[in-house]
């Protein structure tokens, strides 16, 4: 958050202070004025959402703009350590860092390789195939853009919120982990496209790995 802060206009709470006790991290923090977006959204006017999602598109250009003073890291969190993610299989949630993308994509899908041989599903096959392909370039992302994620004050948003999952990733994760709706905000799948890229191609690819090799 305070990178964020100090390096684009989005607006984000202010972090005074971490620290942990007891084997468990505390972050005291600016609590923002503002309603989470997915409240009342069905309820807004066409006009009210279109000025939300616009600014939520600026807002998203304004990281894409970033540019990673990593030297070594790929992919990895805001200063190259390893990055969190729950939607990954691993024990403590943690995962790489990585110094490229192929080796990021052989981690998200447990290690299997194509050099083992071709599986019997086909989709895994697929798989192989798309995650080769060249899926850059890496950005800061967010990880998580709900619209319990996003703080709004009338047709403003006031705050982007949550950002333990963000890191630098390849440009298509940003749009692949937004679509991974909220079971209780599922109209925040019709929006998602009105702020990020569609990437059809993707997101098929996601779903092939998180049938295969997603989280169980």
């Amino acid at each position: 958050m305070r990178y964020i802060a100090k390096n684009t206009s989005i607006p984000v709470p202010k972090v005074y202070c971490a620290f942990v006790r007891k084997g468990i991290t505390y972050i005291l923090m600016e609590r923002i004025k503002g309603d989470i977006l997915g409240n009342g959204w069905l309820k807004r006017s066409e006009e009210s959402k279109t000025k939300l999602l616009t600014q939520l598109k600026g807002m998203i250009g304004e990281l894409r703009r970033l540019q990673s003073p990593l030297s070594d890291i790929c992919i990895g969190n805001v200063d190259g350590g390893p990055f969190y993610e729950e939607r990954l299989y691993s024990k403590d949630n943690l995962h790489g860092p990585f110094k490229t993308i192929r080796e990021f994509h052989l981690h998200i899908r447990r290690g299997r390789s194509s050099e083992e041989g071709p599986w019997v599903d086909p989709e895994v096959n697929e798989l192989f195939s798309l995650h080769e392909k060249p899926w850059g370039p890496i950005v800061f992302t967010h990880g998580d853009l709900s619209s319990l994620n996003v703080l709004a004050r009338g047709d403003d948003i006031s705050g982007i919120i949550d950002w333990e999952t963000a890191g630098w990733f390849p440009s298509y994760w940003e749009y692949t982990t937004a679509c991974q709706v909220n079971p209780y905000n599922p109209f925040w799948r019709e929006e998602i496209e009105r702020f990020l890229e569609p990437n059809p191609e993707a997101l098929e690819m996601e779903r092939i790995r998180q049938r295969c090799f997603g989280v169980f």
